[in-house]
């Protein structure tokens, strides 16, 4: 009875699956590793752009925010190499003419993905960049009030006023504008089209009609991912002043 409530709580979220519920199998999709980076993320993201509009005393926070959205991202680059399967860029990531004749292709004659679709793909691939942007732009960045980088004062005042022009302008907004698309277009597949892509993110497995290969998600992984994001974390902290 508990492995079938379990199964049953699998299937809230993929209502689009019902008719063919006898041909569908459980698979983990995302690992420990990478729900765990997605959803710390979000919260460092969130706390970088609260303490950057209340300034003042709040600005300790934003850099600390800061150097943890690096460390994360650095992480992801490694562990798209290294990762679980569906986490690697070699397997998720497609062609842009790929990902341009997916998005030609109207909804209802389009495949299931197992991970990410060939434009989610790429709009994970642009955030990470645009994210890792807007955070190298902030180590050279100066208000000229009394907040400053920790690498501006090792370069020149051109560099460093087109850091701070991208880090409060066109880098901020174009990570708004991505983040904004992401959470929309999660809220427009689990409104228009009643599946949930959340719940994967947090319990890691998908409902699938066709069989695939799973991620290995073990003791042995998770372990290897800490020392990946320990590694990560001390190169970073190691090259900033």
């Amino acid at each position: 009875m508990p492995a079938a409530q379990h199964a049953l709580g699998k299937l809230k979220g993929y209502d689009h699956l019902l008719p063919d519920i006898r041909h569908v199998m459980l698979k983990r999709v995302w690992d420990l590793p990478t729900r765990l980076f997605h959803w710390t993320l979000v919260v460092c993201i969130c706390g970088m752009l609260v303490t950057a509009q209340l300034g003042g005393n709040a600005m300790q926070w934003h850099f600390r925010f800061g150097y943890a959205v690096l460390v994360l991202v650095v992480f992801r680059l490694v562990w798209g190499f290294v990762g679980g399967y569906w986490s690697r860029f070699s397997v998720f990531l497609s062609s842009p003419s790929a990902a341009l004749a997916y998005a030609r292709t109207p909804f209802a004659k389009r495949t299931d993905s197992v991970g990410h679709n060939p434009l989610g793909a790429w709009s994970v691939l642009a955030m990470l960049l645009a994210t890792l942007l807007q955070v190298g732009a902030g180590l050279f960045s100066d208000d000229d009030i009394g907040t400053s980088g920790p690498l501006a004062r090792y370069a020149s005042n051109q560099w460093v006023g087109w850091a701070t022009h991208y880090h409060t302008g066109l880098g901020k907004f174009a990570l708004f504008g991505l983040i904004a698309l992401h959470v929309g277009t999660v809220v427009w597949y689990r409104v228009k089209h009643k599946h949930d892509l959340v719940r994967s993110m947090v319990h890691g497995d998908k409902l699938l009609r066709d069989d695939a290969p799973a991620s290995v998600d073990t003791l042995s992984t998770r372990l290897f991912a800490a020392m990946v994001l320990t590694a990560c974390a001390c190169t970073v902290f190691w090259l900033l002043p």
